[in-house]
């Protein structure tokens, strides 16, 4: 089974506990860190980087 590297995302709030965690790849997974065994949220390259341009246009 291939394990999946997961890391804190940059755009998480530093010490107000909303964090999410992301594994990129050919998919990138998204998923709650308090709640890792929860639903995880799976997007495609080409919506991981529309994603990622539409919080920085915030």
């Amino acid at each position: 089974m291939n394990q999946r590297k997961w890391h804190k995302s940059s755009y998480s709030g530093g010490s107000s506990g909303h964090c999410v965690e992301v594994s990129e790849g050919p998919e990138t997974l998204i998923r709650d860190t308090k709640h890792r065994d929860a639903a995880t949220l799976s997007l495609g390259a080409r919506e991981w980087v529309a994603l990622l341009a539409d919080i920085d246009a915030l």
